[in-house]
């Protein structure tokens, strides 16, 4: 069965990219595009790995990482942050569930990697 991997992200382009490069590799890939809903999208797809972005409309990156880290159902969530904002780096750092942070643009090589590594370090729920 196929590992789900959720993508946040405002930008329809990266998105696309995103969700592109992750189906090839064989995963199921659901997207959302931006942080209000993302929550809900989370609770409906239950995803293996979230991939997310810092700067988001609504809710923002850090602030839904920190919710994420709070519940029990999703701290053990294992997340890739995906942003052009390298400076946020250290903000993520403190949390164990962000398996890697990647920043923008990316090679799909390294994305493909670090996805797959943080859905091999899912522990079973």
């Amino acid at each position: 069965m196929a590992k789900k991997v959720l993508v946040i992200d405002d930008e329809p382009e990266m998105l696309g990219l995103v969700k592109y490069t992750l189906e090839q590799a064989g995963f199921e890939v659901h997207t959302c595009d931006n942080g209000r809903s993302a929550w809900d999208e989370i609770a409906k797809v239950r995803p293996d790995v979230l991939v997310l972005d810092v700067m988001l409309p609504g809710i923002d990156g850090y602030s839904l990482q920190l919710k994420l880290s709070q519940e029990p159902t999703t701290k053990d969530l294992p997340i890739v942050v995906l942003t052009a904002l390298e400076p946020s780096r250290t903000l993520f750092q403190k949390f164990p569930q962000v398996a890697g942070f990647m920043t923008k643009p990316f090679k799909s090589e390294e994305l493909l990697k670090t996805v797959q590594a943080a859905a091999d370090s899912r522990r079973p729920a």
